[in-house]
């Protein structure tokens, strides 16, 4: 019964179709979070400049500053990997090669937020 099936309906959510349009919003809308969180970095480093390390303590220990360094931090790692993905996809032709790759990546960027985000927070909330 299988071959009077169209070849349509086979396809159907198979492939790219199926998590492309996904991947593809995940990174737009992360794009588009990190032009105000830009912003605001920019800001924060023209309020800073010439500070010293008290001022900038008592700054991102602010609970708005340190919200807004931490979505950054996140919102960074995550559109990193995201884009890191579409390349390794595009361009890595052995598929060992790119498990391996897609999964340092993944392992790179939780990491990496992780220790960024218990930092902003040790600075914060240290006395």
């Amino acid at each position: 019964m299988k071959r009077f099936r169209n070849p349509l309906a086979t396809a159907h959510n198979h492939g790219s179709a199926g998590s492309g349009v996904d991947h593809w919003w995940a990174q737009r809308f992360s794009a588009i979070l990190l032009v105000p969180l830009v912003a605001w970095l920019v800001w924060g480093l023209t309020v800073l400049t010439g500070a010293d390390y008290a001022t900038a303590r008592e700054w991102i220990a602010a609970p708005w500053n340190s919200t807004m360094a931490i979505l950054l931090i996140v919102t960074s790692f995550y559109h990193a990997r995201l884009g890191l993905q579409v390349v390794i996809e595009d361009y890595v032709d052995q598929r060992l090669i790119e498990v391996t790759l897609q999964v340092l990546v993944a392992i790179a960027a939780i990491v990496g937020a992780l220790i960024a985000t218990l930092s902003i927070l040790k600075v914060a909330f240290s006395t």
